[in-house]
C-alpha cells in the first residue's frame, strides 16, 4: 500500500473530499448526457400539457400521496407489458413536475389506467375501495367529493407552468377557472386518472 493511499484512508476529511469528488464526477457522467437527449426533453407523440381539470386532479393525486403505493412507470419486461401495456418512455412525462414514476407497488401501476374503468367505478373506488375490490387495503377519500377545485389556483399554476415551457395559450389560461367551476376534487382526480397513458395504451 502506497503512502498516499495510507494517508487518504487515515485522514477522514481528505477521504470525505475524495468521495464527494468521485460521486460528483460519476453523477455528471450519468446525468449530463440526458440533458441533451431529445427523448427526455421532447414530448412523446400525442402528449400534451394537462387540461385544467386534469391538472387539478394531478395535484390532488400528489397531495394525497397516491404515488407512495402506485407507480407510473412500466418497465420494459414481458411480465410488465403483458399486465399493464406498452412500457413507459421519458417523453410521456415531459409535462410532469415532479414525475410520478415511483418504485413501490402496494397497488397496481397506473401509467395506463386511463379508460380501463368507468368514471363511476373510479368514484366508488375512491370513496370506499372495498366496494369494488374487497381485498383492497387502500384508504377511502370521501372528503374529495365535498371539496371544490380552486379555479384561481389552477389558473395561476398554468401560468407558472408556461414559464417552465408548457405550451399553454393565453386563451386556455383565461378559461381555466371557468372550466373547473363547480367541479370537486374527486371529479378532478377521476379526470386525471382517466387521462393516464391514453397516448400509448392502444385504446
Amino acid at each position: 500500500m502506497s503512502k498516499a493511499h495510507k494517508k487518504l484512508e487515515k485522514n477522514i476529511v481528505l477521504m470525505s473530499v475524495f468521495i464527494v469528488i468521485v460521486v460528483s464526477l460519476g453523477g455528471l457522467v450519468e446525468i449530463l448526457p440526458l440533458i441533451f437527449q431529445d427523448a427526455v426533453r421532447v414530448p412523446a407523440e400525442g402528449v400534451k400539457p394537462y387540461p385544467p381539470l386534469q391538472l387539478a386532479g394531478r395535484d390532488v393525486y400528489v397531495r394525497e400521496g397516491c404515488y407512495v403505493c402506485h407507480s407510473q412507470m412500466i418497465r420494459p419486461f414481458r411480465s410488465e407489458t403483458e399486465r399493464y401495456g406498452p412500457y413507459s418512455v421519458a417523453g410521456e412525462s415531459v409535462y410532469d413536475r415532479p414525475f410520478q414514476w415511483g418504485s413501490k407497488r402496494t397497488g397496481p401501476d397506473l401509467a395506463r389506467v386511463g379508460g380501463r374503468y368507468s368514471d363511476d367505478w373510479h368514484v366508488i373506488h375512491l370513496l370506499n375501495p372495498r366496494d369494488v375490490v374487497p381485498e383492497s387495503n387502500m384508504p377511502g377519500y370521501p372528503w374529495l367529493a365535498e371539496t371544490a377545485v380552486d379555479g384561481a389556483l389552477v389558473q395561476k399554476k398554468m401560468e407558472v407552468l408556461r414559464t417552465l415551457g408548457d405550451p399553454y395559450t393565453e386563451e386556455e389560461i383565461a378559461a381555466a377557472a371557468q372550466t373547473v367551476e363547480g367541479k370537486t376534487e374527486l371529479q378532478a382526480l377521476v379526470a386525471y386518472l382517466q387521462g393516464l397513458g391514453l397516448t400509448r395504451s392502444g385504446r
